[in-house]
């Protein structure tokens, strides 16, 4: 992230600009067709379900500054789960790690070569302060060079389905900062790139296997190696905490990041009435004229998010399938049976949307699926899956997410004696005869 004069009072200078934004409702109506976020990208998810509230150009990949660093602090949470990394484990600072914590204009704590620092003292410096060079010396502890940890960092988002991300060094930073240190083959100005959807899918992934990691996210401020030479302050970027300019009651993470291309971004997570999402906005359009503008539009991305979507039961349990509601039963007391489905379904609903278009799609299993079933079928028979979708929804999941409900037999069918059977068999004939 590139650094701006930090001090205790930076949010105060942005004040006369957003006080009026902060302080005046911002409920919106999803009938407004006008809704947009004014930022080149943007995405609201559902973080339990993954489900997609919002999305504007979110499949573009475009430069995410030090939003990179979610990833990297996914793999240090996963090595310290792993049992291969300690957070009391000692860092030993490089030469090239302290030149570069010392870089005019960029966020840092200033680390010492050949001083320790230990594993958690450099993951909170990363987080709340967006220390570059922390998580630099962080990639070099696990990895043995910030190249090889990048190759870590890229095998991790392709095994979560990322395929278009580019992902040249640890921090997020433009190459032209690192010199000589940059990734092989790389240009010297190339950056990290991601579309906000692949972020989600990032940061949905840390939250849900390290939930944890919002209470450094959380933090408004901090000693760094307190006792030390290296003591400082680190002040979080986040400015949607309680006691910054921007605080949103509810938010409690997640990582901001800027450059000259990426803009200003910011991932976001809130929670409200005990649904947790996820937004993210990339390069803000409004950041040179106002500093606020990435958090100012975050909150109207989450106000629209909540104001206008509900999770709604859209349909009952054993309800009838539209095109299914009977299957027929061979050697049966009765030729047919109804089927339902066993449990309820409820999608996430927009409140212009109507939750009676649904499209139902039954995937049988290899009984049912030749269209009759042979007697004797019991109430509650497996007979497949329905997948239920809302017509008027084409947003979609971060993943293949579907909710369904399993097919069921509603109406058990005895098996007909002998005489029933024998007395069909002498009618069949007699019909097929004449």
């Amino acid at each position: 992230m590139t650094k701006r004069i930090r001090c205790i009072f930076l949010p105060f200078l942005a004040l006369f600009l957003t006080v009026a934004a902060i302080c005046l409702p911002r409920e919106v109506n999803a009938a407004e067709s006008s809704f947009s976020v004014a930022s080149k990208a943007a995405l609201s998810v559902d973080f339990e379900t993954g489900k997609v509230f919002y999305a504007q150009d979110a499949d573009k990949p475009m430069g995410i500054a030090s939003v990179t660093k979610i990833i990297g602090l996914y793999l240090i949470e996963e090595q310290v789960k792993e049992g291969k990394l300690s957070w009391e484990d000692p860092v030993t600072i490089s030469e090239d790690v302290a030149s570069l914590s010392v870089a005019p204009d960029l966020s840092n704590v200033a680390l010492n070569a050949g001083e320790q620092y230990s594993v958690k003292e450099l993951f909170e410096a990363s987080f709340i302060a967006s220390g570059n060079a922390a998580i630099v010396a962080l990639a070099e502890k696990i990895a043995g060079s910030e190249p090889e940890f990048v190759d870590m960092m890229r095998k991790k988002v392709e095994s979560w389905g990322i395929k278009d991300a580019t992902l040249v060094n640890a921090s997020g930073l433009n190459n032209s900062y690192l010199g000589e240190n940059i990734y092989p083959g790389t240009d010297k100005d190339d950056e990290n790139l991601m579309s906000a959807k692949d972020v989600a899918i990032v940061a949905r992934h840390l939250l849900q296997d390290f939930p944890e990691a919002l209470e450094t996210a959380k933090t408004p401020t901090k000693i760094f190696a307190e006792g030390t030479t290296s003591e400082v302050e680190m002040v979080n970027w986040n400015w949607m905490l309680p006691g910054f300019l921007n605080y949103k009651e509810g938010v409690d993470g997640l990582k901001t990041g800027t450059t000259d291309l990426a803009g200003a971004c910011f991932v976001g997570t809130m929670i409200k009435d005990g649904q947790r999402i996820i937004t993210v906005v990339l390069n803000a359009t409004n950041h040179e004229q106002d500093p606020s503008a990435r958090f100012i539009e975050t909150a109207k991305l989450m106000d629209y998010t909540y104001a206008n979507w509900k999770k709604e039961e859209v349909l009952p349990a054993e309800s009838r399938l539209p095109e299914m509601a009977t299957v027929k039963v061979k050697d049966g007391e009765e030729l047919t049976t109804k089927v339902a489905l066993k449990s309820a379904v409820s999608l996430w609903v927009r409140n212009d949307m109507d939750k009676t278009q649904l499209k139902v799609t039954p995937h049988l299993n290899k009984a049912a699926s030749s269209g009759e079933l042979q007697a004797p079928v019991m109430k509650g028979d497996k007979l497949g899956t329905a997948v239920v979708t809302l017509e008027q929804d084409d947003l979609g999941y971060l993943d293949d997410t579907t909710h369904e409900s399993e097919i069921i037999v509603d109406q058990s069918v005895a098996k007909a004696n002998f005489f029933v059977l024998l007395g069909r068999n002498i009618k069949d004939f007699f019909s097929n005869l004449f």
